[in-house]
């Protein structure tokens, strides 16, 4: 009888980590960001912080961030329906900033 190969790490944690994450609106932003923006835009633009709805990111580059506060009506749009609206207070602005 073989035995099975070790499963990833990754596979291992991953219920233990999404139990883990704190229940905060930027967290769920955080968790959700990179399918909500795409890969690309994930790679260049962190949410940083949360204040009163806004969600402050940390962008590579100025132009990044100016970039992305012109896309922030359709990514606001986009990342509250990800969140859905039972999952707490909505996402009310984004703010790019080069930090």
């Amino acid at each position: 009888m073989r035995r099975p190969a070790p499963r990833p790490i990754a596979a291992a944690l991953e219920g233990y980590t999404r139990e883990a994450a704190p229940a905060t609106l930027l967290a769920r932003v955080q968790a959700s960001w990179p399918e909500v923006a795409g890969e690309a835009i994930a790679a260049e633009a962190t949410p940083a912080s949360e204040r009163a709805g806004t969600i402050t990111f940390s962008c590579s580059s100025g132009v990044w961030a100016n970039e992305l506060d012109l896309l922030s009506p359709d990514l606001l749009q986009r990342l509250n329906a990800t969140l859905g609206e039972g999952a707490g207070e909505p996402v009310s602005a984004l703010r790019f900033r080069v930090l």
